[in-house]
């Protein structure tokens, strides 16, 4: 999806390294207006080059006062004040506008972090109908505090501490909270959103995934000429199967897809998937046992961020092998590849500055972001890079993709290399979480929590235990589940099982995986952890 092509208002967020950040995003969107995030350094053409009606300055775990803080570029204020665009500071937002704009920004006397109660200061469509003295509870998590503001902004609100809490000036139309209110615990913040973006900024409630598709359909035909060929790359994912659904509707048969058994597939995922393919989507879908080269090139190595560059280069090597054999057939080589790249990807890859979050550190290579070799041959078209899951399921639904298909829980691009921590090559450790895995998620299933779940998986520790089967001794394999709830994958919360269904599992786990004796359970959430051990 190309944010230039988008045919409805953009509203801008400036990332400053806020771990709310994406949540503006996503609260946004869910107004039915389009948002996207870029890094907050990036410079003043790239911001403008979007034409936004709307840039957010989001929050972040800097001080202005910082000789290397982040700011917007040169010419920032001017630009936005010519062209109309309304600019909202949160948080670290608002101190840089009121530094960068004459005010002044001081440690403040006390610290607010947390809950706290904020009280209306002034009348402002900012918040709506709210009067003078009503108050509200607002989620707070700031050090230092404006205490003079530049010419022409007035006080909005206040916390009952007496610091500065909102301001304006509606003349430059800029804007500040010094609160989140894009997370839960505000719980007025999407009122708060609401009232800024249709009252204050004017804005209309104009993109929806109907539009998604009319725009990636065109943009598709713009790309890949009538004469070209496309290859795609079906995983059995949601995502992958979503994008090739879409690319079909656009290009029709001259859309070639391939599925490839790399050897670190889950238990009969082969068969079941391409059963699917066959019978409830009608795709044309090429497989290939790749599964030597893969875990021959994979023997031996046991870092992470390795084994995903390894696998984004063999699976790169395959498509190229594929499309030549399609230029036999075709007599034209195919030039482009369809990827189900997703925005959390994106963003974990940590893109290039203007792109993304430069400032921000890379927490890993997804295989299909960072992964993927500088020569490449074949261009890549990714209709949802800009999309979250949720949005992209919703996709699939006005695409007619099969509801079961879609509340499938996510796998990995580099499958269970990232589940076997170490060396996937060694012993049976694959043939062992595969069993592990099916006994899981069939639990799950059994127990109707599948679809209440965003995501369930086994991972197989590189470590032994020792236990007690058959009145022995053994010295055998310890593996541990992780279930996690969450909206879009960039924050997740574990999921708490009754204590009977973990007590089942694990009986069920130990008695029926040979090589087995300990289960242990992953009861942490995303952050600090990331929701794969890999």
């Amino acid at each position: 999806m190309d944010p230039k092509a988008v045919k409805s208002d953009l509203v801008l967020i400036l990332d400053y390294g806020s771990q709310y950040t994406h949540l503006i995003t996503r609260r946004i969107r869910s107004l039915n207006i389009f948002s996207l995030c870029i890094s907050g350094t990036s410079p003043l053409d790239a911001i403008t080059s979007l034409n936004p009606k709307v840039i957010i300055l989001s929050g972040g775990p800097h001080s202005v006062h910082s000789p290397n803080s982040p700011a917007f570029p040169a010419g920032f204020v001017e630009w936005a004040q010519s062209n109309g665009c309304f600019v909202l500071g949160i948080c670290y937002g608002l101190q840089l506008i009121v530094q960068r704009l004459g005010g002044e920004v001081r440690v403040g006397e006390k610290q607010e972090y947390g809950r706290m109660e904020i009280v209306v200061d002034k009348n402002s469509g900012i918040f709506g109908n709210k009067k003078v003295g009503d108050n509200q509870v607002v989620w707070m998590s700031h050090g230092d505090e404006a205490a003079q503001l530049p010419e022409g902004f007035e006080v909005v609100a206040r916390s009952q501490q007496g610091a500065v809490a909102a301001v304006e000036n509606r003349e430059k139309k800029f804007y500040g909270l010094q609160y989140h209110p894009e997370v839960t615990h505000s719980p007025e913040g999407m009122d708060t959103l609401r009232y800024f973006l249709f009252d204050v900024c004017g804005l209309s409630a104009g993109w929806n995934m109907e539009s998604v598709v009319d725009e990636e359909i065109k943009l598709i035909n713009g790309t890949v000429a009538p004469e070209d060929h496309v290859i795609c790359a079906l995983s059995g994912g949601v995502d992958s199967t979503v994008a090739a659904t879409l690319v079909h509707k656009a290009i029709g048969d001259r859309l070639h897809c391939i599925f490839v058994d790399n050897g670190l597939l889950r238990y009969k995922e082969r068969e079941r998937v391409m059963e699917t393919f066959e019978r409830d989507l009608h795709l044309p879908v090429t497989c290939v046992d790749a599964s030597e080269q893969f875990l021959s090139k994979l023997k031996g190595v046991v870092d992470p961020e390795m084994k995903r560059k390894i696998i984004g280069r063999e699976f790169i090597s395959i498509f190229d092998a594929f499309a030549h054999d399609l230029e036999q057939k075709l007599g034209k080589k195919p030039g482009y590849l369809v990827q189900g790249t997703l925005y959390p990807d994106v963003i974990e890859s940590c893109p290039p500055p203007g792109s993304g979050r430069s400032h921000s550190h890379t927490i890993k290579s997804h295989h299909n972001v960072g992964g993927l070799p500088k020569d490449m041959k074949l261009r890549l078209i990714e209709p949802l890079k800009l999309l979250f899951k949720d949005e992209v399921r919703q996709l699939g639904r006005i695409l007619n993709v099969p509801e079961g298909f879609l509340k499938r829980h996510p796998f990995p691009g580099p499958g269970l290399a990232v589940r076997v921590l170490g060396d996937v090559t060694e012993g049976n450790a694959l043939d062992i979480l595969r069993q592990v895995d099916e006994i899981f998620i069939q639990s799950i299933k059994d127990a109707g929590l599948y679809d209440s779940i965003w995501q369930a998986f086994a991972v197989f520790l590189p470590v032994r235990s020792v236990g007690v089967q058959g009145d022995q001794r053994t010295h055998s394999h310890v593996v541990a589940l992780r279930a996690v709830t969450s909206q879009d994958g960039m924050t997740a919360d574990w999921y708490y099982f009754e204590h009977k269904f973990l007590n089942d599992v694990a009986r069920k786990i130990c008695n029926g995986v040979r090589g087995v004796n300990r289960v242990v359970q992953d009861i942490t959430s995303k952050p600090p952890s990331t929701i794969e051990w890999e």
